[in-house]
């Protein structure tokens, strides 16, 4: 398979972003909702073009989602974002009820995800978002691997889709590194390297730290599959099991509390079906902090050499 290589750094907001006009620009009935900030979600660009189609409703998160309901009842698209401590934490009683429950095709962007968001600290390094959002019922939820990815996660969303949509994405610039015309199927495991020693089982921004391990264990000789869950719910139950047969032991990564999600989906997938050993990587029930984005991913194990730590002792565990 290819070797992916860095295009460049690029922040997964500013694909959003472009998503969100492409899908404008393609569907009349996409209205986008704001919470007081637009720039800093990746909103602006859609606002800028569409001014009539942009409602800014101030720092009032759970109306914005009451209203989205009520555009979705009325034949459009909303797609609200802002930060996904708010998001998705905020405004859960009335996602849960306004949204889901009634199965309604509103797109839910939640910025700032993980501790790469840096100085803003705690407070707004959404770390339970994944958790919060995949037991809502009917809810699909997206955590896209770099800024190419999330413009097409949010067209996918649009098009594709029929209900209830979360889609996390960060601040920072990050690599960019997948193709801007891969195909993107919502629920749809991606197969980024190949190997059958391990499976690396990686999300959002854990992706390319995933590869970076991968690369690295191949001169150990140890062949690592390399999968990208962009989809966490509904995941993709056939590679993941698959995996397990294939490589007997598997390490997830995440950018997110170890506690609700992607690790969690992977084992709840994993032991009712092919048990395998397991270990994890994530957030180990701490809040973020202050501090520069890289010194923050270091600090709480948000790196390859984390992975690599982690696939070594699976790989014990495995018997080799």
């Amino acid at each position: 398979m290819e070797r992916f290589i860095n295009r460049g750094n690029k922040a997964t907001k500013a694909g959003f972003g472009e998503g969100l006009l492409e899908a404008g620009i393609a569907n009349l009935n996409v209205i986008a909702i704001g919470a007081d900030i637009t720039a800093s979600v990746g909103v602006d660009l859609f606002a800028s073009k569409f001014p009539q189609r942009f409602i800014s409703l101030g720092i009032a998160e759970q109306n914005c989602v009451g209203v989205a309901a009520g555009l979705a009842l009325s034949g459009k698209i909303p797609v609200f974002a802002t930060y996904g401590v708010f998001s998705a934490l905020r405004t859960t009683d009335q996602v849960r009820i306004s949204l889901c429950y009634n199965n309604l095709h509103v797109v839910i962007g939640g910025a700032h995800a993980g501790v790469s968001v840096g100085p803003d600290g705690a407070t707004h390094q959404a770390l339970e978002d994944i958790a919060i959002m995949r037991v809502m019922p009917n809810m699909t939820v997206i955590s896209p691997c770099d800024a190419s990815q999330a413009r097409l996660a949010v067209i996918s969303s649009v098009e594709q889709c029929h209900g209830p949509v979360y889609i996390r994405f960060g601040r920072e610039a990050m690599p960019d590194f997948t193709s801007p015309l891969q195909e993107f199927i919502p629920g749809k495991a991606q197969l980024m390297h190949e190997g059958n020693d391990l499976a690396i089982i990686a999300t959002g921004h854990m992706t390319w730290e995933a590869l970076q391990a991968a690369y690295e264990l191949e001169k150990e000789g140890i062949h690592a599959r390399v999968l990208n869950i962009h989809t966490i719910k509904p995941i993709d139950e056939p590679a993941l099991i698959l995996a397990a047969r294939e490589c007997g032991a598997l390490v997830t990564a995440e950018e997110h509390q170890l506690a609700g999600g992607l690790g969690s989906a992977v084992s709840e997938v994993i032991s009712k079906n092919y048990p395998v050993p397991i270990e994890f990587v994530g957030m180990n029930d701490h809040f973020g902090e202050s501090g520069p984005p890289r010194e923050l991913m270091i600090k709480f194990g948000f790196t390859a050499e984390n992975i690599i730590i982690a696939a070594r002792k699976a790989m014990s565990r495995k018997g080799i």
